[in-house]
């Protein structure tokens, strides 16, 4: 598995190129299988696909104790990433919580679920506007000092916050959304600052939630629990849009002898050596696909296509619904 290195000097971590995104296990894309979603994690590590990423806010806590039973007896072979912030009210809401008291409780109930003594990648998963980052920041500096946590990121920050976190202790990654139908990243200066400052990329939901597959093909194909029925893009004739630029992914991939989804995966691979893709699955079946987008080899004439047919903002309807929306680039 080719490796990639997030961050830099002594924040730096090595990782495959490739990595896991477990949130769909747990009931987001409509019902778990545990037992092939373990298996599925099990599979990843015996391919070399050992940057596995999850969240508190997943389930909520479902996932992080999924992940920690997948990996029981092998945590030596992990490179384990999770996320806090999305606190659950007694109500059944959440709220963005970054505060100290809130980032240490958080991350010792984090260990707790995944039955482990530290985490290798801490995000905070959205930023809390009602403080000062830095006091948050100052918070994750002392987990790190502790030994409960190794390295650092942030998730979904605007270029301004990802300044100010990374001067009171290194960034080793940032986390948003990039793919061929959500490439803002390369317009409102997140990707230049992370870059400038020598912050590694993470990209989740590099296949688009699973649309650059091209296994959707309307909104019957989501089932009735599927939180992408209410996405913005899945819906009406953004819909319809959308769909046209995916065929013509498809037509390309088929003249690459490959398929959309690998032809989308290795698109945000080629994006730099300083970026690394989560893709989601539940499913082996799924998980040996995508480890192949790995020996897709794009040429110059095919970056060039596929700018053509999925530049910036060409994707119809917002990336998540409101209120969603403005939790992005605080």
């Amino acid at each position: 598995m080719q490796q990639r290195v997030l961050g830099s000097g002594t924040a730096a971590l090595t990782v495959p190129a490739q990595g896991l995104g477990c949130m769909g296990m747990s009931a987001t894309y409509g019902p778990s299988d545990e037992a092939e979603a373990v298996a599925t994690i099990q599979a990843a590590l015996d391919a070399g696909v050992v940057h596995l990423d999850t969240a508190d806010s997943y389930g909520p806590h479902h996932n992080e104790e999924l992940v920690g039973r997948a990996i029981q007896g092998r945590r030596d072979e992990v490179t384990l990433a999770t996320k806090f912030g999305q606190q659950l009210l007694e109500d059944g809401t959440r709220r963005v919580n970054g505060s100290p008291d809130y980032v240490r409780s958080a991350c010792d109930a984090s260990l707790g679920r995944l039955g482990v003594d530290h985490i290798d990648l801490y995000y905070q998963h959205r930023v809390d506007t009602s403080l000062p980052v830095e006091e948050t920041w100052g918070a994750l500096a002392e987990l790190v000092a502790a030994g409960k946590v190794r390295c650092l990121g942030i998730s979904e920050a605007s270029p301004e916050t990802i300044r100010r976190a990374h001067a009171v202790h290194p960034v080793t990654a940032l986390q948003t959304e990039w793919s061929l139908w959500s490439r803002d990243v390369e317009d409102d200066g997140v990707l230049a600052t992370v870059r400038e400052l020598g912050i590694g990329f993470v990209a989740y939901s590099p296949l688009g939630r699973g649309f650059l597959s091209g296994q959707v093909r309307s909104a019957a194909d989501l089932g009735s629990a599927d939180v992408r029925r209410n996405s913005p893009r899945f819906q009406g004739e953004n819909l319809t849009q959308n769909l046209g630029m995916v065929e013509r992914v498809r037509e390309l991939a088929a003249r690459k002898g490959t398929n959309p989804a690998q032809l989308a995966l290795a698109w945000v691979l080629a994006q730099g050596d300083d970026v690394v893709a989560i893709p989601g699955t539940k499913r082996r079946a799924h998980l040996q696909e995508n480890v192949r987008a790995l020996d897709v080899e794009l040429t110059d004439e095919d970056l060039r296509a596929l700018d053509e047919i999925a530049p910036s903002g060409a994707a119809a309807g917002a990336r998540y619904p409101e209120p969603m929306m403005g939790m992005l680039r605080r």
